[in-house]
């Protein structure tokens, strides 16, 4: 990591095989180097979720019979992982949306 790529905070989720296959692993390691040396990504990739906060993102990754899902948090001097789970319908769960926003709110304190 160079001096001025900002680290990854995991407040919850972690990517591993499995459940993750390694192919998916490894590219969402590649969508989260890509995040931390100051890229903003944009579709297919990532998309906002103003719904969770300000500077908050989704990664989309497909699997082979999944699809995987981080939310995420881009702060002045960290990416913060706020949720890592498999979609499984169109829309986002409630749940996500809200754990996701209890966690950016305990962050930001």
């Amino acid at each position: 990591m160079r001096t001025q790529d900002k680290p990854i905070a995991w407040l919850q989720g972690e990517i591993k095989t499995p459940p993750f296959s390694k192919k998916a692993r490894l590219e969402a390691g590649l969508l989260l180097r890509r995040l931390q040396m100051g890229e903003i990504l944009s579709m297919p990739h990532s998309r906002p979720m103003p719904i969770i906060g300000k500077a908050c993102h989704e990664l989309r990754i497909r699997d082979k019979d999944k699809t995987w899902r981080i939310i995420y948090h881009i702060a002045d001097d960290v990416i913060v992982i706020l949720e890592v789970f498999s979609k499984k319908s169109k829309e986002t769960p409630k749940y996500v949306i809200e754990n996701s926003k209890k966690r950016l709110k305990e962050f930001s304190i």
